[in-house]
């Protein structure tokens, strides 16, 4: 048991996991920056108004992108291919949130009225968008 322990904890292994997991937390924390300044409403402010729309809308957005991220984590050949392809998985949620805009008239403003269908709707898409996203960038060979 002591091997296998240290076989799988072993200086390489756990420096990959640290830089990884940096990116990652770094990766995740620029794309709430940008979606929160993207989307018309301030998600932040609406959350600290105790509005639980805002809340699922941007917890949805957050789920969508976390989805594709760790297949990519899973499947890259260095932190750059695990970078390139997270930016692309960033852009097609943005993508989500302003065509799920399209279909539901005024999403930005029911959300922030605390219209909780508008939120349940666009976080499914943005799940939805997250896993279909996650699974297309998974190595097919």
């Amino acid at each position: 048991m002591l091997d296998a322990l240290r076989l799988s904890l072993n200086a390489t292994a756990v420096f990959g996991f640290i830089i990884y997991i940096v990116v990652a937390a770094l990766l995740f924390a620029l794309f709430q920056f940008i979606y929160t300044h993207m989307t018309p409403h301030k998600e932040f402010q609406l959350i600290r108004d105790n509005n639980p729309a805002a809340a699922i809308g941007l917890g949805g957005s957050l789920i969508g992108f976390a989805l594709p991220a760790s297949s990519i984590i899973a499947y890259s050949v260095s932190v750059l291919d695990f970078v390139v392809w997270v930016v692309i998985a960033a852009v097609v949620q943005l993508l989500a949130f302003f065509a799920t805009s399209l279909v539901l008239k005024d999403l930005s403003a029911r959300i922030a009225r605390g219209e909780m269908a508008a939120a349940i709707y666009a976080a499914s898409v943005a799940i939805s968008v997250g896993f279909l996203n996650s699974a297309c960038m998974t190595p097919s060979a």
